[in-house]
């Protein structure tokens, strides 16, 4: 297990909030952040990242959408492309770092 810093994985803040709140367990980003087994910390939450894997964006879903803070997969596409100035391509890829909250009392 390695410790990493949260903002290597989760650049924004408002991302960060989402992730301690429960809003967010996963983020996919155009390079690999992490590996499995990897932690970090948010305001004394604890977090392990449980799977990365390159994926097809053409593969994505609306449950991922969700588990990256947007309502659907229409309003992730648009946030993509406005906050990274792209035009979305199915067939480009793009590494999963999904994360769970750990239970530090056990």
């Amino acid at each position: 297990m390695t410790s990493i810093e949260a903002n290597e994985l989760l650049p924004a803040e408002r991302i960060r909030r989402a992730a301690v709140a429960g809003d967010v367990t996963q983020l996919h980003r155009g390079d690999k952040h992490a590996s499995e087994g990897d932690r970090f910390e948010i305001d004394d939450v604890v977090f392990e990242v449980t799977t990365v894997r390159e994926e097809r964006l053409g593969d994505l879903t609306d449950e991922d959408a969700r588990a990256e803070g947007s309502p659907d997969l229409d309003a992730y596409k648009e946030r993509i492309e406005r906050t990274h100035d792209v035009t979305w391509d199915d067939d480009d890829t793009a590494v999963l770092h999904r994360f769970e909250r750990v239970d530090q009392d056990g």
